[in-house]
């Protein structure tokens, strides 16, 4: 059975989180304030990953689609356990989706996305193939990575005095608190904290089980510190028109860099940036999916569901959507957040908890 170290949560927790915010910014439409919605949803998810780690808690050894049947019998718990499956392929087709978009219009633009999209998800499902525990020491490796490059990202656009302006973040909350929390709920909270019940699926694989809640919490924090120190960096450096209408605003930050006419256009910091956390989160996503369908249709191994999954990925994301507007504003405002991630990651797993509470009390009693 693999078994992963706290270490290696942290790691794939924290590039999980990241996933595809650091292509797109954050909440960049609120934005100079973005980074305060950073810091509120980053507060709630912090409630979420407690409510989530607690439902393991309640449920022993059992994995996301284990607690249904647990808790709410077979007949009633099944059903309700398949959602997630499908759910984990379509989140993971949606970052496919941003691949889609994000190749032609920034790094290659005359290659077909197609073709980079079939070599992308062949290396995710040799890494799923593998196992989590390869995928888990990867993360580990590369999580120092992407840490050492975003310092190094600041210090040379700091390096230029011209470069930036501090009063660009200035107003604070000069449009008032309730645009910021359109921000946070309900995309806020759930594009990348709401979405760590995907671990649901991993946690009984850690090592260390009683530390889980504090590595989580741990990565979730400087998940939030990490979005938001990007995006007041990108504040400063752009200004906020320029913020809040690029389509990939973090990307065309890098791209300002211009250190003495010998360090410019470093856009392979954003290439590491996107490819590694995309590569992550889609990678958990579908070892979700893979590992819940095996529980559910009680599978040996998940071997032969690997292949199947990532086609199913591939072509959702490639007929998700037809443009870029209607990929950000139409799927994700009007079918993403009210019909998919506010049911299955929000309401369901709090009326799940309460009753493993109730059930707990009254086993006491």
């Amino acid at each position: 059975m693999e078994r992963i170290s706290n270490y290696q949560l942290f790691s794939l927790t924290m590039l999980f989180q990241i996933g595809t915010t650091i292509i797109f910014a954050f909440a960049s439409a609120a934005g100079r304030d973005a980074w305060i919605a950073i810091l509120l949803s980053t507060a709630i998810g912090t409630l979420i990953v407690w409510g989530n780690v607690t439902l393991m808690r309640l449920n022993p050894g059992l994995t996301l689609v284990e607690w249904f049947p647990n808790q709410w019998g077979r007949w009633i718990g099944t059903p309700i356990a398949w959602l997630y499956p499908f759910l984990f392929m379509y989140s993971a087709g949606r970052i496919v989706a941003d691949l889609t978009f994000l190749i032609p219009s920034t790094l290659l633009p005359r290659t077909p996305p197609l073709f980079l999209l079939i070599i992308f998800i062949t290396l995710v499902a040799y890494g799923v193939y593998h196992g989590i525990e390869v995928l888990c020491r990867l993360g580990g490796l590369l999580l120092p990575c992407i840490f050492i490059l975003f310092i190094l990202e600041t210090i040379l656009l700091f390096l230029d005095t011209d470069m930036y302006n501090l009063k660009n973040i200035l107003p604070i909350a000069g449009e008032g608190f309730e645009l910021i929390w359109r921000f946070v709920w309900p995309t806020g909270i759930t594009q990348s904290f709401g979405e760590i019940l995907s671990f649901g699926m991993i946690w009984p694989l850690v090592n260390q089980s009683n530390r889980i809640l504090r590595t989580t919490l741990l990565a979730t924090i400087l998940t939030g510190l990490f979005l938001a120190v990007a995006n007041v960096l990108a504040v400063v450096v752009m200004g906020e028109t320029i913020f809040k209408r690029a389509y990939f605003p973090l990307y065309l930050l890098l791209t300002q860099i211009s250190l003495a006419e010998f360090l410019e256009n470093l856009d392979v910091f954003g290439v590491i940036y996107f490819f590694v956390t995309a590569f992550f989160k889609i990678s958990l996503y579908i070892f979700a999916a893979v590992r819940g369908i095996q529980l559910l249709t009680m599978q040996a191994t998940n071997r032969r569901i690997i292949i199947p999954v990532c086609i199913a990925v591939l072509f959702v994301g490639m007929t998700m959507a037809d443009n870029i507007m209607e990929h950000i504003m139409g799927v994700h405002m009007k079918i993403l957040s009210p019909y998919l991630w506010i049911p299955l990651l929000l309401v369901i797993p709090s009326l799940l908890l309460v009753t493993a509470l109730i059930r707990k009390g009254l086993a006491k009693s």
